[in-house]
């Protein structure tokens, strides 16, 4: 993976279903035992979004509450625009215009 593009997969529901939490309440009140106070929209958001920015306090709760290493939770990932430039063989340098097809010459030959 570079340094440059770097992106994750949030794994949350994922991790909540194979534990038997199907629904985002029932994350909130093992959230608030553990001194998490999140309102409803805020833990379905959780659930549902991938968040941008999480607190630490938040994180490791969800750690301790589904009995999980961070890297099971966010998985590190290059970003999509990255993965599809090494899939073509390309660089970030190139613009859609580069991309287009170029006008085929058809030379007409007189048999």
């Amino acid at each position: 993976m570079s340094s440059g593009n770097l992106d994750y997969t949030w794994h949350l529901r994922t991790l909540m279903a194979a534990r038997g939490m199907f629904s985002t309440s029932d994350l909130r009140a093992p959230l608030a035992q553990r001194g998490v106070e999140l309102s409803t929209s805020q833990v379905y958001r959780l659930v549902v979004e991938r968040p941008e920015r999480i607190s630490i306090k938040t994180l490791v709760a969800l750690m301790d509450i589904l009995d999980c290493r961070m890297e099971e939770l966010i998985e590190p990932v290059t970003s999509v625009r990255e993965r599809r430039q090494r899939a073509a063989g390309g660089s970030d340098t190139g613009s859609v215009g580069d991309f287009r097809p170029k006008r085929a010459r058809i030379n007409r030959t007189d048999h």
